[in-house]
Formats: structure tokens, sequence, C-alpha cells
């Protein structure tokens, strides 16, 4: 039964039980952490735990994982971009519009139904749900995300990402002006007023960093590269939308407009966010060697950069 430790840290003074472990357990989500409460399998310090307890900097919480379970998911010969594959791990480019895992409404289609057709020795770590999954894109994103074939592998990439190794940069094209070497350190939590949208102003909140690393005015529009060293749900949508430049396209955070200048009617195009993953660097988890993978523009967004012109072509 594998076994984790996580410290408290400053950061998470007042924060639930289930909210702190939902962000640091590979692949499980907030339910599935509140049933490894109920079943006792996690405890701080000595004590025993209730999901809504408030964790104090300092307190160590230990996880003792089920072994994998079954999936009990449909295998589905869906198209899978594999960028890189081995015994450890496989790197996808995910397209926009497909769900990561499964989840109300989405019990089909998803990027873990085409893996489970692809891949015979997926992760069982983190929930049916999840085999393997170590982190998510939004539906709308596209771009790099990397799975686990194994326990040991999910494992150790999971570390990384919690222990923010891992390099993910992202291509956005976002309203108005925004200069290269701007840095974001707001917090995000869940938005008290609309549950399906995360905010920079929520009570409870986690600490989130993103950073613009290369930006190209594009006139009223700016071709942006973000590198973010945490992985809140939605946060760069979020931090963007926060100092008024949402995501061209992003209809949740700000980012559709009923009347644009002619030279942006292009943008009209959009049918959703114009966020990519473009970037993701991390070591090996059975050697440790550095790695790195990028991933081109898809169509639909290279499409929308092509019409805007030479500004937006050159940006290729």
């Amino acid at each position: 039964m594998p076994h984790l430790e996580f410290a408290a840290g400053e950061d998470s003074a007042g924060t639930r039980l289930d909210v702190f472990l939902a962000g640091l357990v590979p692949g499980c989500s907030r339910s599935q952490v509140q049933r490894l409460i109920r079943d006792g399998l996690v405890r701080v310090g000595t004590r025993d735990v209730r999901a809504s307890m408030t964790l104090h900097p300092g307190d160590l919480v230990t996880v003792d994982l089920p072994l994998p379970a079954p999936a009990g998911l449909e295998p589905e010969p869906l198209p899978l971009a594999v960028v890189y594959e081995d015994r450890d791990l496989i790197v996808i480019d995910k397209p926009p519009g497909m769900v990561v895992h499964p989840g109300a409404g989405h019990a089909s289609g998803t990027l873990v139904n085409a893996l489970l057709h692809h891949v015979t020795d997926l992760s069982g770590i983190g929930g049916e749900l999840r085999p393997g999954i170590v982190h998510r894109l939004d539906r709308g994103t596209s771009g790099l995300l990397v799975v686990a074939k194994h326990d040991a592998a999910h494992l150790e990439l999971g570390r990384q990402f919690h222990d923010r190794e891992v390099e993910k940069e992202y291509v956005a094209l976002v309203w108005g002006v925004v200069h290269a070497g701007r840095r974001i350190d707001l917090p995000i939590g869940r938005d008290p007023v609309s549950r399906h949208r995360m905010s920079a102003r929520a009570r409870r909140a986690r600490t989130a960093a993103t950073r613009i690393t290369h930006a190209d005015d594009l006139g009223g529009v700016t071709l942006a590269r973000v590198a973010i060293a945490t992985g809140r749900t939605h946060q760069i949508r979020v931090h963007l939308s926060a100092i008024g430049h949402p995501i061209v396209g992003d209809r949740t955070y700000g980012g559709v407009r009923r009347h644009v200048p002619a030279a942006l009617l292009p943008v009209l195009m959009l049918e959703r966010p114009f966020l990519h993953a473009a970037r993701l660097a991390l070591r090996h988890p059975a050697d440790g060697r550095p790695m790195e993978f990028t991933a081109p523009l898809p169509a639909d967004l290279q499409r929308v950069l092509d019409a805007l012109g030479p500004a937006g072509s050159r940006d290729r």
C-alpha cells in the first residue's frame, strides 16, 4: 500500500484537510480524498481526522493509498496524438474539447477512455476514474499532458509536480497589452458565488504564481508565453483575467467581447479559450534524466493568428 507524507506550510494555515490533499495526492479529486479520510487512511500526526478539520503550519499529513482498482471504464479507440512513450510514461498532445477524465456528464469520450485503449498497463493509483493521471488540462485547453504507466512512475511524477520541479509553459492570446517579465502572485480558490469558477478573491485560497515569459503586441491583443510555478485549477485564466487581460475566447473569465475592432475580427472564429500547453519539462521518473517536450499550436488557434495578418503569422 503506497504511503505518502505531506507537511503543511504557512500558506496552508486554516485550509481544510480535504482541500489540502486534493491538490497534492496524484490523481485524487476532493471527493476521493474524502473517501480516503472516511476509510481511515489519512492521519494528521497521530490523530484521527475529519475532512473538515483545518490545518496548522507544521502539521504532518500521512496518506495510505489503497491498492489500484480495475478501471471499470470502457476503452475507446479515440484519436490520440502521442508525443513520447516508453514503459514508464506517455506524453499526449491533448486536443481541445476533450475532457481528461470521466465525471458528471462525461462518462465516455475522455482522454482516460482513449488511454485505456492505447495503453494496457496504466497505473490505477488515484482511483478507477483517473488511472495514471498526474495533472490535468481544462477541456478547452489543448497541449501537453504526461501520464504515468505504473504506480512508481505515478508517485515520482506526482512528487515533481508537488515540489514545483516541472516546467510548464503555455501560449495564450490575451486582450490588451501585457509585457514580458510580469509576475502575478495572487492566491486562487473556489468562487463563493459561482461554484464552477475559480477566483483570485476567494476567502479560502491557495498560493499561485504565473509569469509572462514572452509577449508580442499584435495591436489590441497580445500573444504571450506564460509559465506557471503552481498548478491551481484555471490558474492562467484566473490570473490573466484578474490583471485585466483575459484570454481571448474565454467565456467564463471575461474573454469574449461582442464588439471588436475590424482588425481583430478573426478572434470571433474562436470556439474556446486561446490557450495551449506548448512546453513541458520534467525528469524521467525511472532514471532522472531531463526530458523536454513541445507541441505546436493546433490548427484552430493557428488559423486565428494567420487571419490577424503579418503580425500574427510572424509568431507561428
